[in-house]
């Protein structure tokens, strides 16, 4: 009999046990094979691009505010290109017009020695040819004025060192000091720009003999 019941106890620990499917469910529709932080990562990328997201308005203005400095920069571009269009044709013989002006210099230069040559002086011949030295001037001088370039008036104005280049210093109570009282080289403009300056003489007040003394005294003492 305790054989039977030890028989009977074997093969009821042997049959297999019923699983409780109930108890042990796994949902493969809710798992998730990713990883907590990576899920959470994936949510936030979705939410940034639904606030991304751009209207069609919103694209319209974007493409407008494009094109108006699109625009902007070749009406930009274009005013460039004029002002050195018009600059190119007005001062393009800048420097042809400065070599110019040595020709003018030459012809003074010519004037004043035949005028202070001895042999010459008074005499008929010197007379016609420099009545034909300021013909062959004063045309020279049109011609250039013609083309936009022209002399300075510098006799009796007063210093100005965007127009005038002071040579020397002379003695002249007469005039107010820094007035231009003697003119070595004439100066040129080409319309709006300086082509050369006048190289000119200014006039100072005539120093005294107390004055010099007093001033080299100062000297002496330091």
């Amino acid at each position: 009999m305790e054989k039977d019941q030890n028989i009977n106890t074997e093969n009821q620990d042997s049959e297999p046990k019923e699983v409780n499917s109930e108890d042990n469910n796994i949902n493969t529709e809710n798992q998730s094979f990713a990883p907590k932080g990576i899920e959470e990562n994936i949510s936030k990328d979705k939410d940034i691009d639904e606030i991304k997201e751009i209207t069609p308005e919103e694209k319209i203005l974007e493409l407008e505010d494009k094109m108006a400095r699109t625009f902007a920069e070749m009406e930009n571009q274009r005013r460039r290109f004029e002002k050195e269009r018009e600059d190119a044709f007005s001062y393009g013989g800048f420097a042809f017009a400065k070599e110019t002006l040595n020709l003018i210099d030459n012809f003074e230069r010519s004037k004043q020695i035949l005028e202070n040559d001895d042999v010459l002086k008074n005499s008929e011949a010197l007379k016609k040819t420099l009545e034909h030295f300021d013909i062959i001037n004063k045309d020279m001088v049109s011609i250039l004025s013609k083309n936009g370039i022209t002399p300075i008036d510098s006799i009796g104005k007063k210093l100005d060192p965007n127009l005038h280049q002071a040579m020397m210093e002379i003695d002249d109570d007469q005039k107010e000091p820094g007035t231009i009282v003697q003119e070595i080289q004439k100066g040129f403009m080409m319309k709006d720009r300086l082509l050369r300056p006048s190289l000119v003489g200014v006039s100072k007040k005539t120093e005294t003999k107390q004055e010099k003394n007093e001033e080299n005294e100062e000297n002496s003492d330091h």
